[in-house]
């Protein structure tokens, strides 16, 4: 939940970093994207999926990809669950 949030905002600063103004604060904007990066992984460690962003690329090089955490794949049955 704060992630996402800080990610975006980080990006948006950097953005204004290289465009719009000259700020000479702008590891702000690059602490936050990463920060916010770095939050939002440790979010998918411990619900048990893997990244959105890495799916596709784990897919193109045939590797395994988890998409929806174990927990609830239980819930929904086998019936609700469609194949990749």
């Amino acid at each position: 939940m704060l992630g996402i949030p800080l990610a975006v905002t980080g990006f948006v600063l950097i953005i204004v970093w290289l465009f719009a103004w000259p700020w000479a604060d702008w590891y702000w904007g690059l602490g936050g994207f990463v920060l916010g990066y770095v939050l939002q992984w440790l979010g998918h460690k411990v619900e048990g999926n893997d990244v959105g962003e890495f799916i596709p690329i784990k897919r193109l090089m045939g590797l395994p990809t988890v998409s929806v955490a174990p927990q609830y794949l239980k819930e929904a049955g086998p019936e609700k669950v469609r194949p990749l």
